[in-house]
């Protein structure tokens, strides 16, 4: 299928590994320029060569989202290079693997800071133009424990609701502006750091070392779900790809699950 995002520019933030890279390349595979970003300029660095290599369109944008300063030089850098970003995925972010009583107030607070506020610096400085151009996606990438949370990781997962409660105000705000802004929520999604995780867990519950085991043990044990598999990071990046494209004009304000039917809800 053609997705129609030859011409179309995108940042795709926390896109130098895992989920982030994945994106990064189904978004350049499917013809879209692609801004890579990262705090690593080796890892960065590669997917942008990958891109480049495969004959897509990259460029490389290192930069801090923690602080107004460092979303700014991320922006002013990206534009430079590429003269607009009609595309943005809000990916990058991070968690701890810690349970309500070990998650300091300090800890909460950097986590909305980092998960939450990144987000919202980055649409403040791009959505602006977007209106101007009068076309725009904005794609939150937010997880299944937004709706379905865990006992531990509670800051974590109180973040990510905070991105799909985001998602629909700036729907609502940016209405008739040709500006879509959406919400995919991954469940257990099978990256390198995911995959180091779960052998460490592995070996503390007896699941065995090869990663079919593993991977059931997953399933039996932590989160399970109808299609009987974790996901791929192609799970995720397909969607993300189709939402930021013009045949995707009339979804909006959308929490978009890729868990294989872990949450379970009736929407």
């Amino acid at each position: 299928m053609n997705l129609r995002l030859d011409g179309k520019v995108a940042l795709v933030t926390g896109s130098s590994n895992g989920l982030g890279a994945g994106i990064a390349l189904a978004l350049a595979r499917e013809g879209a320029a692609v801004i890579v970003h990262g705090r690593s300029q080796p890892a960065a660095q590669q997917i942008v060569r990958q891109i480049q290599t495969n004959g897509g369109q990259a460029f490389l944008s290192l930069g801090d989202l923690s602080t107004d300063e460092g979303v700014s030089q991320v922006v002013e850098d990206s534009l430079a290079m590429a003269s607009h970003i009609d595309i943005l995925v809000n990916n990058a972010g991070s968690y701890a693997n810690r349970r309500w009583m070990e998650a300091s107030s300090g800890d909460w607070a950097a986590l909305y800071n980092a998960n939450v506020l990144s987000a919202v610096r980055l649409i403040r400085l791009l959505a602006p133009s977007m209106k101007e151009h009068k076309w725009g996606r904005i794609i939150q990438i937010a997880s299944g424990e937004a709706t379905q949370p865990f006992a531990f990781m509670p800051d974590y997962a109180a973040t990510k609701a905070a991105l799909v409660n985001t998602t629909v105000s700036l729907a609502k705000e940016l209405a008739r502006t040709g500006i879509t802004v959406n919400t995919v929520s991954p469940g257990i999604i099978v990256t390198s750091g995911v995959e180091q995780f779960y052998r460490s867990v592995a070996a503390q519950r007896g699941w065995g070392t090869q990663w079919p085991d593993i991977e059931q043990g997953v399933l039996r044990e932590i989160l399970d779900n109808p299609v009987g598999r974790l996901g791929q990071v192609e799970d995720v990046a397909s969607l993300v790809a189709f939402v930021a494209s013009p045949l995707a004009n009339f979804i909006n304000g959308a929490n978009l699950r890729v868990d294989g039917g872990s949450v379970i809800t009736s929407n």
